[in-house]
Parts: structure tokens; C-alpha cells; sequence
């Protein structure tokens, strides 16, 4: 029996049952590039930034933890869901979430209480329209409820060279069409990003 138990979702908690594990995981690569924790590397993958001397240290989420730790070498975002530390990070998430009748045993997927809270967080905070006005924590949800939606218009370049979303996603908002010469490498127009080195992103995208 669904037990709607009055449980206050965190992003990645709403992530979790909207679109599982990989869903989660994109919500805690989000929300550690917002902090400045985090920026792209090679194509397609995601690297930790040193804290900058004497900076206190910012409480995050278990699971941004632990993908933190996970991305002190560039990595790709497809293959953090597989790592065996982020798979205990989300193992963990599930405990309480199961407990509150969220989440249906054995196979832990969402039950109707879920996919009504789900619901109505979406109808509460609809896909933005762009970012202005937004803080970090509304784009944070917003990823967490709407995902490549969200991603496209609120992160688009950030999402394109972390390998969040594909380049065929983003191409018809034309941001390909402007990009600055000597980005395309082969034949056929293909791209490849780089966007590391320097300071955290801090969701300046």
C-alpha cells in the first residue's frame, strides 16, 4: 500500500523517482557545477575542481559527495552511474524513500505516491522559459523534474560538453550555428568541446 508520508524531496530524491539512477546522477553533476565544484574535461566527461585555499567547505548532498570523489581524473557522466561508489550512494538514497512508501520492494521502482509527488512537483514549478530570475536551486529542480527539457534551456553549452545531452538535442536551438571557428574537428561538421582549466562554473552557462 502507497504510504504518501509527508517526505520533503531533495532534488536528487525527486530525480531518483522521476527517472531513476541516471537521473540522479545528473542532478548531482548539476548541482556541484553550480557550486563552482565542478567543470567539463574532454569531450563527453566531468572533472572535480580543487577548493581554493582557505574556502570553507560547502555542505553537499551524500551523492554529490560521492560523485565528487569519483571525478578527481576526467570521467564520463554515462559511466558515473555504473561506478561502485555512486551505486552505494544511490543504494543509500533508496533506503529512506523506500520507508516512506515511495519506493516499492523488491525492485525499488516508484509507487503511485511517488509518481503523484512527482507530478505534482512538476505542476508546481513548470519547465522555465530561460534562466533570468532563477536562483541555483531553482535550476537544480527544474533538472530534477524536467531533465533534457531543462538541461536545453537552462544549461545547454554545459550540458552539451559534460555529454548530459547530445548534440543533435541542441541543434535546433542553433547554438552550433554560432559557435566560434575552430571548435569542429573531422569532416561532416562534428564538434568537439573542451571547457576545462580555469574556475568552477558556477552555472555561468
Amino acid at each position: 500500500m502507497d504510504d504518501d508520508r509527508t517526505v520533503r524531496l531533495a532534488p536528487h530524491e525527486a530525480a531518483l523517482l522521476r527517472g531513476g539512477p541516471r537521473a540522479a546522477v545528473t542532478v548531482a553533476v548539476v548541482d556541484l557545477y553550480l557550486r563552482g565544484a565542478l567543470d567539463c574535461g574532454p569531450p563527453g566527461t566531468v572533472r572535480a575542481l580543487a577548493s581554493e585555499p582557505g574556502a570553507a567547505a560547502v555542505p553537499l548532498p551524500a551523492l554529490a559527495e560521492t560523485v565528487r570523489g569519483c571525478l578527481r581524473q576526467p570521467f564520463a557522466v554515462r559511466r558515473l552511474t555504473r561506478h561502485t561508489d555512486v551505486r552505494l550512494a544511490v543504494a543509500l538514497m533508496r533506503i529512506p524513500l523506500a520507508e516512506a512508501g515511495l519506493l516499492r520492494y523488491p525492485l525499488l521502482g516508484p509507487t503511485r505516491a511517488a509518481r503523484r509527488r512527482v507530478r505534482d512537483l512538476q505542476e508546481a514549478h513548470p519547465l522555465p522559459t530561460g534562466r533570468r530570475g532563477l536562483t541555483a536551486d531553482d535550476r537544480l529542480l527544474a533538472v530534477a523534474l524536467h531533465d533534457v527539457a531543462a538541461l536545453r534551456v537552462l544549461l545547454p553549452r554545459f550540458a552539451l560538453r559534460a555529454g548530459l545531452i547530445e548534440r543533435v538535442e541542441v541543434a535546433d536551438k542553433g547554438l552550433l550555428k554560432h559557435s566560434p571557428p575552430g571548435r569542429g574537428s573531422g569532416s561532416g561538421g562534428g564538434m568537439a568541446y573542451y571547457c576545462g582549466g580555469g574556475g568552477g562554473g558556477g552555472g555561468g552557462d
